[in-house]
């Protein structure tokens, strides 16, 4: 599995004519060292993720394009700490002590 550090969060505008500012993380790949953006799903998810936390991102639909109204982002963040976001989230899991 391909680990990624996280950068630091970031809000992305969504586009005409929505106005809204989706939360995302800029992440950094340890595989080459590029920084991309990834969005973080649902209301409350952002709270899980730390900066230099480890996370796990997958893509986000169009077959590596943007989608919906959030302007270049094509990836979403799964896993923080190799622990589900949606399990942090439901309390059934939580984040590993370190």
């Amino acid at each position: 599995m391909p680990r990624e550090s996280c950068w630091k969060k970031v809000g992305v505008e969504a586009k005409q004519p929505n106005s809204a500012i989706r939360k995302c993380v800029r992440v950094q790949l340890i595989k080459n060292g590029k920084k991309i953006t990834a969005f973080v799903p649902n209301d409350g998810f952002l709270n899980f993720i730390e900066e230099n936390d480890e996370v796990l991102v997958a893509g986000f639909g169009r077959k590596g394009h943007a989608v919906g109204d959030i302007p270049g982002v094509r990836f979403k963040v799964v896993k923080v700490a190799n622990v589900s976001l949606l399990a942090l989230y439901k309390g059934k899991k939580e984040r590993p002590r370190s």
